[in-house]
């Protein structure tokens, strides 16, 4: 039996308030201040896609999503690079939509690993993220 799921970030860091993420983690590696956007179910996860989608007014910048192994995210070798996506620079508007920036997500998450994602730069609206998953 397969459930679908969705999920969301907190803002800047795992524990964080509910809001969009908003400050820079340079590291490449998963190191750092990162955010868990969805963590495996017990018999594995396919994440089909993640959406970020502008909170304000921001400068461009890039989002990092990285794949843990389920062990501290300080220990670089316990993270992966899986992708990266340009995010635009964007105007808060009150008459215009802001189009959302989609990526395909993991095709197989084992049970335990997580989804962290990163932005490179400071943005002043920040980023809303989130992710369309199934558990198996």
């Amino acid at each position: 039996m397969s459930i679908s799921k969705s999920s969301w970030l907190s803002a800047d860091g795992d524990g964080g308030t509910p809001g969009p993420v908003k400050t820079a983690n340079t590291n490449r590696d998963g190191t750092g201040t990162v955010n868990t956007l969805y963590t495996g179910g017990s018999s594995g996860s396919t994440v089909s896609k993640i959406s970020f989608r502008s909170a304000g007014t921001n400068v461009e910048t890039v989002a990092r999503v990285f794949i843990n192994n389920g062990s501290t995210n300080t220990t670089a070798a316990n993270n992966i690079l899986v992708g990266e996506v340009a995010l635009p620079a964007t105007s808060a508007s009150q008459v215009g939509a802001s189009q959302p920036v989609d990526i395909k997500g993991p095709d197989f998450l084992p049970a335990g690993y997580k989804v962290l994602v990163t932005i490179g730069t400071t943005v002043a609206g920040g980023w809303y993220i989130s992710a369309a998953a199934t558990d198996f």
